[in-house]
């Protein structure tokens, strides 16, 4: 145990207990390494840095995803990779992300994210894109590092057109 002694003037000293920094827990932590990733993530997909983005993203097969465009899922790094760079293509210059309503549930090794999510930025063909969608994410601590393993990215659809609505915003 630490002792910090105080002198006052003309008073006698007497030992006081350190303060004790407050103890971060493992979920603590978990949950401060998966927000970094996520800010990680942002500043690659803005910068349209492909490899920042897929680095975050655990290799092989072991990555399922479901996006808004098709196919329904993309198994694996290299076909999610595809997807990353057919997508930041169809954009000129950088892509912005905001979060909104970001929960984190991290335990040891597996960890889900989800949040609403607003996409935007200036399309090559001179259009404005500004959309919000839904995320879910899972996470994995492969290695003692966090990676997402699944992604879950959708928007409302409209039962009677049978179109996706994408002009909701929170």
């Amino acid at each position: 145990m630490v002792v910090l002694m105080s002198f006052t003037a003309g008073a006698q000293s007497r030992p006081r207990k350190a303060l004790r920094a407050p103890q971060i827990t493992g979920a603590q932590r978990n949950e401060a390494e998966i927000r970094d990733l996520y800010d990680q993530w942002a500043k690659a997909f803005r910068a349209h840095d492909l490899d920042g983005i897929m680095a975050l993203y655990a290799p092989g097969d072991a990555v399922i995803a479901y996006d808004l465009i098709p196919p329904l899922q993309y198994v694996g790094h290299e076909s999610y990779r595809k997807d990353y760079k057919t997508f930041l293509d169809e954009f000129d210059g950088p892509i912005d992300i905001q979060y909104r309503d970001l929960h984190i549930v991290a335990g040891n090794d597996v960890a889900f994210i989800h949040a609403l999510e607003r996409m935007s930025g200036k399309l090559k063909d001179g259009n404005k894109f500004d959309v919000w969608c839904r995320a879910t994410s899972g996470l994995r601590k492969i290695n003692g590092k966090w990676l997402i393993v699944h992604d879950h990215i959708s928007v409302p659809a409209d039962f009677d057109t049978g179109k996706a609505v994408i002009d909701l915003k929170p």
